[in-house]
């Protein structure tokens, strides 16, 4: 099977495994994990904050950020389609006690305009406004990036109201792959972010948080709140080491792979590309084939291709490092074969 349905299916690279077999452990919550901190202090350099802490995912690391700058009562204002609002489970109401306000994006940009606008000002009525929410890449966009000029502009108008900015950067160096800027350049407009490792860096568990001193330490404990304190975590913060350190760099070829893919399906009448294709994500609208979402990845999965529903009529390829130029070669075929059996 061609698996593109995330690029959290990868399998650690036989490095990975081999430094998780060898990793210098200890118990994380007495401190005394060397790998760990490794990780951290490496990690924290890299995204040019003061700490990070190792969480288990970028969930957890998305609901901690929030635990740990709100407190019940908050409201968090946040793109529309973002993960933590589409796709965490009512987390930030079940654990934060804060409700959410959600800003209209354009390819999940939102305007710095209209979120000044949605902060909410000093009246016993309102909530406070506790933290402002910016994801990049944007996965229900399609893998867009989000531009530094926007980070840039958000963050001076959270700055100007003393409200923390938290980026959701679960694709973050893919953004920085497409691009070519530095990921500080994305980091140094937000007062913390979340990175995941096990996406396209391809490690098999964890993401990293990052920010000020103060706020890991405050995190810290809302991790341990969580059941997140762990014991000889060495083991899997190893492959993590790898993966923050040596796979940033090969992000560009999965972006590669799936402009190829994308380009191979954009002849392909009736079927629409309905995303720009900034990074590794391809979205299909198969509407025109006459067919539903979940019919056409059936008929992908029963000739050797998984993929996702995005929507009634939309299906979402995602291109990672286990996947190959002649596997989007077969993709392409594979996909004009059903086309041309739709006619």
């Amino acid at each position: 099977m061609i698996d593109l349905r995330s690029d959290t299916v990868t399998k650690p690279t036989k490095e990975m495994r081999k430094a998780s077999y060898e990793a210098e452990v200890g118990d994380d919550v007495y401190g005394e994990d060397p790998t760990v901190t490794l990780l951290e202090e490496k990690a924290a350099e890299i995204l040019g904050k003061e700490a990070a802490l190792f969480v288990t995912s970028g969930t957890q690391g998305n609901q901690i950020a929030v635990l740990t700058h709100c407190r019940p009562g908050n409201e968090i204002l946040l793109e529309e389609e973002s993960h933590i609002f589409y796709y965490e489970s009512g987390a930030v109401a079940a654990l934060a006690g804060v409700q959410t306000r959600t800003i209209p994006g354009v390819n999940g940009i939102m305007n710095p305009q209209d979120i000044e606008s949605a902060i909410r000002g000093e009246d016993q009525h309102f909530p406070e406004t506790g933290l402002i929410c910016i994801e990049n890449t944007h996965n229900r966009a399609g893998g867009a990036v989000v531009p530094v000029s926007n980070m840039a502009e958000i963050y001076k108008v959270a700055q100007r109201h003393a409200i923390p900015v938290h980026v959701d950067g679960a694709r973050l160096f893919n953004a920085a792959a497409s691009t070519g800027l530095s990921i500080r350049e994305f980091t140094k407009h937000c007062d913390t972010v979340q990175i995941c490792l096990s996406k396209g860096l391809g490690a098999p568990v964890g993401s990293i948080i990052a920010g000020s001193n103060d706020f890991i330490k405050r995190a810290r404990k809302w991790r341990k709140r969580l059941g997140g304190g762990l014991r000889q975590v060495g083991i899997i913060a190893a492959p993590g080491l790898i993966a923050l350190t040596q796979m940033t760099e090969r992000l560009a070829e999965d972006h590669e792979n799936a402009e190829f893919l994308a380009n191979g399906l954009r002849g392909m009448n009736p079927l629409t590309i309905v995303n720009a294709v900034d990074t590794n994500i391809v979205v299909v609208d198969v509407a025109g084939l006459g067919m539903k979402a979940d019919e056409f990845v059936q008929a992908l999965k029963e000739k050797g291709v998984l993929a996702v529903t995005f929507g009634p009529t939309l299906v979402r390829l995602t291109t990672h490092f286990d996947v190959s130029r002649r596997d989007m070669e077969t993709v392409i075929n594979t996909i004009d074969e059903i086309v041309k059996s739709r006619k």
